[in-house]
């Protein structure tokens, strides 16, 4: 009788759970973000804390963290504005509406990602006892041979309505092509929608301190066979927001960042310099 081989999550979706888990455990207060559910789901090995993706990390985690709270308080702002549907691409171990039950509740969210991903998801939230709630809309995409905008609207999208679409952790991974086709198909939604999208800066625009961690981690990527593609400054980006006919595109830098979430910190917690953000209006 062969064995039954069940879902596993990616990798990278496990990191950044547990990444976010490790701020709680591990910074100083006042914390970014207070995010232990993915850590729940994961029940990873004891002393995880000393793997060393963990361990000698803490610029990545900084970043992860600040990733996470810029895009809440994105959706939190839109959604009081009365935006109802926020949509997740590539949304991995997210906990956004197992922490932030009353916003979440007032909203359709779909999160899309990779089958194995989210079967294991399901799963586990049902093991927790967190559960599913009629809102929450799972879209497994094979992103090589099915497109996600045509799942997104099997799985009940209303595209006549305002939404707000984020993408983080994903450019890296696709071609300038498909990145321009993806913010293509989200100028399709309605008028009034928002869209947030991290993209990544080439070596030689890093700060040095964060280029040796680059550099192992492109190393990294290519050898299990995910290698890391497309990398864009600034200028670059908003090249392709207006080639995709998004509106009023804006560049969040690091700076931005630290100033937002990290200027009245009282350790030396800092986010490494390589993330940027897209945000723009349809």
């Amino acid at each position: 009788m062969e064995k039954e081989i069940l879902p596993q999550p990616d990798n990278t979706a496990v990191r950044t759970a547990l990444w976010r888990a490790l701020h709680v455990q591990t910074d100083a207060e006042p914390h970014i973000l207070e995010d232990e559910i993915g850590l729940q789901l994961i029940a990873p090995e004891e002393h995880w804390q000393e793997r060393p993706d963990m361990k000698y990390t803490k610029r990545l985690r900084a970043s992860i963290v600040a990733r996470s709270r810029f895009i809440e308080d994105l959706i939190i702002r839109e959604s009081e504005r009365g935006t109802k549907q926020y949509i997740i691409l590539g949304a991995g171990l997210d906990t956004f509406v197992q922490r932030r039950t009353v916003i979440a509740s007032q909203l359709q969210i779909f999160e899309i990602d990779q089958p194995d991903t989210l079967a294991w998801k399901q799963k586990r939230l049902s093991e927790t006892g967190f559960g599913i709630p009629e809102n929450l809309h799972f879209v497994p995409v094979d992103f090589e041979i099915s497109s996600w905008w045509d799942e997104l609207m099997k799985a009940g999208f209303k595209n006549h309505e305002p939404a707000v679409i984020v993408c983080t952790g994903v450019t890296l991974y696709l071609t300038k092509e498909a990145i321009l086709t993806t913010l293509q198909q989200i100028s399709m939604i309605a008028p009034g929608s928002k869209v947030a999208m991290s993209f990544y800066l080439p070596i030689e625009l890093l700060e040095k301190e964060d280029r040796p961690m680059q550099e192992m981690a492109e190393k990294g990527a290519r050898e299990s066979g995910t290698p890391f593609v497309s990398f864009f400054s600034p200028s670059e980006v908003l090249s392709l927001a207006q080639e995709a006919g998004l509106k009023r595109a804006e560049i969040i830098s690091t700076e931005i960042i630290k100033h937002l979430y990290f200027s009245d910190r009282t350790d030396d917690l800092e986010p490494a310099s390589g993330e940027i953000f897209l945000v723009a209006s349809v």
